[in-house]
């Protein structure tokens, strides 16, 4: 036993392997994220054992591989091709971080600032891999822990990056005790293993889920078919007179608002009365239905803007002479005839909007590209919020609830209760739309906010402040509901000050780096 113990810590594949396996097993819908912790300790080992970087992130790739597949093979059910390149591009930019951590390992001799280091460097790599156009938040360690709110109640103070944090420090300084066989690192990785775990349960009975003011959401779940036309219903006023009925059944006299998912209108909407006759009606009756009902209707649709000539957009693509863009976006109808607009902010890369579509347009002076054909989407940029009853709430769609820092921004600005509107049909009937609504979880307790979700084909449900699913429906099911949402207004400590975990450790990550250039170059 002994002797094949000792062959498998020292066989850098099979640690690799195993790794890539217990992380995609700490992810939805497995109710594993602990095994998060054996799989790091393993990775650092084959760091270890390697002597480059280089041969760090090449025995390491496949684990990462296999981790991204398991947890993201969904991917390739919208599109072959752009879900398979997110699984390998991802796991080549995982490796590119194991070669940071590599050079920790070897540069310097402190346990814990080799720790510190390796942990600020991951963390570091997620954080900033939420801000730019080949974002892929999707794995980050925080959310395998998405079913688990018991125990990081704590991020409401550092937001989901503490628990990423927590992780990572806990597993560096487990290998640094053993590969340094001190007893102090040992203590201090157990001490802080149970810290956050403690500090999270010590929070729950104080958490605020209450209050005296409520709104009445009422939430459609159509399971009109993606691949289909008109969700498979033969028009557009079939499908929209099923939300009408659907909402219906469930609506109450004090209804404050009545929430549709994703891509949930058809057809497409504008600004404009154009010559699409089912789209000026659909439109003509969302109106008629917000005032019959006295509530404001919010649902999902694609929203052709068009804009003045002297006003137009960047990369605008034209219509008769007049500039225009495409939105994925929602729509909130009201009693008094008005209109308002979101605009979706978090676009999927390839799939929703060309990656560095802006810089390619720029760089491309002799015009040999029609970029703005090709970009798709236009991106939002102003965090719209649609009234319900007495308070404010967004209607985040899809992609959007899995960036806190832009949910953030709603929850700074009023927003009484979280509103996430999605279709994640495209997927099937895969882990993609178990992932999607576990990591809502999150959302509402870094916020202490009430999360409601719509979604077309599900899981539509309501979320409490505390992380705890208060309603849940049936996936690929045609339902409906109606819940009292509590209206809270205080503002955690994360929504306050923002991501201040993963700035300090940014800064962290650049002056390690700095130190173990100029440490080279003083060897050399």
């Amino acid at each position: 036993m002994t002797t094949t113990i000792r062959y498998f810590w020292n066989h850098k594949w099979l640690l690799s392997l195993l790794s890539g396996i217990l992380l995609g097993l700490s992810f939805p819908p497995f109710p594993f994220p602990f095994l998060q912790f054996p799989a790091w300790i393993l990775i650092f080992r084959v760091i270890s054992l390697s002597g480059t970087a280089k041969e760090a992130a090449y025995y390491l790739y496949p684990g990462f591989l296999i981790w991204n597949c398991i947890v993201s093979y969904w991917l390739m059910m919208a599109s072959l091709a752009a879900g398979i390149a997110a699984i390998v591009a991802n796991a080549v930019l995982m490796s590119l971080i194991v070669m940071l951590q590599f050079k920790a390992q070897k540069k310097l001799k402190n346990g814990w600032l080799i720790a510190v280091l390796q942990t600020a460097f991951w963390v570091s790599f997620e954080y900033l891999h939420h801000h730019w156009d080949l974002s892929w938040p999707w794995l980050t360690l925080a959310n395998g822990w998405s079913d688990w709110p018991a125990v990081v109640q704590y991020i409401s103070t550092t937001g989901f990056w503490g628990i990423s944090f927590w992780v990572m420090l806990s597993c560096a300084l487990f290998y640094q005790a053993i590969r340094l066989q001190q007893k102090k690192l040992k203590i201090a990785a157990f001490f802080l293993l149970g810290l956050f775990p403690a500090l999270s349960l010590v929070q729950l009975p104080f958490v605020t889920t209450q209050s005296d003011e409520k709104v009445n959401v009422v939430v459609a779940q159509p399971n009109l078919d993606s691949y289909q036309p008109f969700g498979g219903l033969g028009s557009s006023q079939k499908a929209l007179n099923l939300l009408f009925t659907i909402s219906d059944s469930v609506r109450l006299d004090n209804t404050d608002l009545v929430l549709w998912p994703e891509n949930g209108i058809h057809p497409n909407l504008s600004n404009l009365n154009t010559n699409d006759a089912a789209a000026n009606l659909a439109k003509k009756k969302l109106k008629t239905k917000a005032r019959q009902w006295n509530t404001p209707i919010v649902g999902g649709t694609g929203y052709i803007e068009f804009y003045d000539k002297d006003e137009h957009p960047v990369l605008p693509q034209y219509s008769n002479e007049t500039p225009y863009l495409v939105y994925n976006a929602a729509l909130g109808f009201y009693p008094d005839g008005q209109i308002q607009v979101y605009r979706k902010h978090n676009l999927v890369t390839v799939v929703e909007r060309f990656p560095f579509v802006h810089f390619f347009s720029a760089i491309d002076v002799f015009d040999w590209v029609d970029w703005a054909d090709i970009q798709h989407f236009g991106m939002g940029y102003q965090p719209d919020q649609f009234v319900a009853g007495p308070t404010k709430t967004p209607a985040l769609i899809c992609y959007d609830s899995v960036y806190p820092g832009w949910v953030r921004n709603f929850v700074q600005n009023g927003a009484g209760f979280i509103s996430i509107i999605t279709n994640d049909g495209w997927w099937g009937d895969t882990s993609g739309h178990e992932q999607h609504f576990a990591y809502a979880r999150l959302r509402s307790v870094e916020f202490r906010r009430w999360v409601v979700r719509s979604a077309n084909n599900g899981i539509s449900g309501v979320i409490a402040p505390d992380g705890s699913v208060k309603k849940r429906t049936e996936y690929w099911t045609r339902t409906a509901f109606s819940y009292d949402i509590p209206v809270l207004t205080d503002l955690t400590f994360y929504a306050r000050f923002g991501d201040w975990l993963p700035i300090g450790l940014l800064v962290i990550s650049l002056g390690g780096g700095i130190f173990l250039v100029i440490n080279r170059e003083n060897k050399s």
